[in-house]
């Protein structure tokens, strides 16, 4: 599928994708945004955008000289670019690349991709994480088959319409691959924003993300804007960084307030992480003439359609051993026998801590699976079930078992290189 063909190559970096977080509420110290958008909101004459435009044309002939040479960059393919930002989200760049590669080649088109089986997308997105990304991909390319013809509508208002996809990715998709006058701003961008502008606010709060947003629409409207918003977006990846912004070769120095000031390093100002919640939980690894049980979890919640060893939550004070056959009976309707504890691990998601301790045993003869909870199963070995979409958790928990040499799905990627 090539539907912006004559476009040169373009495209853009970013050592993560992350969104902008909401909040509420303003403060009389973001004067330097004020004024920008006093002088230059989307009405205003050419004159009278003084402000954030003041970094346009800099920016732009660094991005020429200066920007990566990224797969993505090279294709002119709505569809192609379409994918590379759904994986760019909350995930580096050095990371995606090979996944994107992989993607690509087994779904070359939105029809290849709609016609695919869930769990051979969910393979091929095992190690990136984020599963929900991987189903929204399909269920999106459905749609377009569907209701558009088989085309990514080309306006950020026609992709919104799709699942997954939100005002980040509209407008990155509809500047970078059609042209349009679409601002997008995420993590990159709300932190060279608030260097730009000094703003000492929390940079999570509503009011300051929409002038975030504002901004971006004032400098994305001109010629170039998917260069435009890549230039953004690969300053901030690459010298306007969290932790010692090269300041000294920044295109826009000139025009930054914050280094102006002495403060670029401290900012942008965030409120405090939510604290990560600790959880504990069991999987046990049943035996059944030489096969392992995997089971499916459900369609929603953590995890939510990922393979794992069957298992479950234990509630606080509870030990392991003394209600893994319990659980099992529980979630999978099976009696085990040799149950033998092989040690813990742990796995760090978005906002959870898991502490999983690992047992195995065998399935009594006799006794048959009855889900509970979990929506489906299958006997495999271990490398069947390493096909399957997974968790980090339990390839570790696999790799605890002997059964798996690479920690997580990522370094096996690198291995079969």
């Amino acid at each position: 599928m090539n539907q912006a063909m004559g476009r040169p190559p373009r495209r853009r970096p970013v050592e993560t994708r992350e969104h902008a977080a909401s909040g509420s509420g303003a403060s009389p110290r973001s004067k330097p945004i004020r004024v920008a958008l006093e002088r230059g909101g989307p009405g205003a004459s050419a004159g009278e955008r003084t402000s954030i435009r003041r970094v346009r044309e800099p920016l732009l002939r660094w991005y020429d000289a200066h920007r990566r040479d990224l797969p993505w960059r090279r294709s002119r393919d709505p569809y192609a670019i379409w994918i590379s930002e759904a994986m760019l989200q909350q995930t580096r760049v050095e990371t995606v690349i090979p996944y994107w590669e992989r993607f690509l080649a087994r779904f070359p088109d939105v029809g290849s991709l709609a016609r695919a089986e869930q769990d051979d997308v969910y393979a091929l997105w095992t190690g990136l994480g984020y599963y929900s990304r991987a189903r929204n991909l399909k269920a999106a390319a459905e749609s377009i088959v569907a209701d558009h013809g088989g085309r990514l509508p080309d306006t950020a208002e026609g992709l919104r319409t799709l699942p997954g996809i939100g005002r980040y990715t509209a407008g990155a998709v509809a500047s970078i691959a059609f042209e349009r006058e679409e601002p997008l701003v995420d993590g990159n961008v709300v932190r060279v924003f608030a260097r730009l502008e000094n703003v000492e606010e929390d940079s999570g709060e509503k009011a300051i993300v929409e002038r975030f947003w504002a901004l971006a629409a004032e400098l994305v409207a001109g010629p170039r804007p998917g260069d435009l918003n890549q230039a953004l977006m690969e300053l901030g990846a690459t010298l306007c960084t969290p932790k010692r912004p090269q300041c000294l070769i920044c295109p826009v120095r000139a025009g930054c307030l914050a280094q102006a000031a002495g403060r670029a390093e401290s900012l942008p100002r965030k409120a405090k992480r939510t604290a990560v919640r600790p959880l504990r939980a069991l999987a046990v690894a049943i035996d059944r003439r030489g096969a392992l049980l995997a089971a499916r979890r459900p369609a929603s919640g953590l995890m939510a359609g990922l393979w794992e060893l069957p298992g479950g939550l234990l509630e606080d004070g509870e030990e392991a051993k003394d209600h893994a056959a319990r659980i099992v009976r529980e979630k999978v309707g099976l009696e085990v026998r040799e149950l033998e504890p092989v040690g813990r691990v742990e796995h760090v998601f978005t906002h959870r801590r898991l502490a999983l301790e690992v047992f195995r045993a065998r399935a009594l003869p006799g006794t048959r699976v009855a889900l509970a909870d979990y929506t489906a199963h299958r006997w495999v070995d271990a490398e069947g079930l390493l096909a399957l979409a997974h968790a980090g958790s339990t390839r570790k928990a696999l790799g605890l078992l002997g059964l798996c040499d690479e920690d997580s799905a990522r370094a096996a990627g690198r291995s079969r290189k």
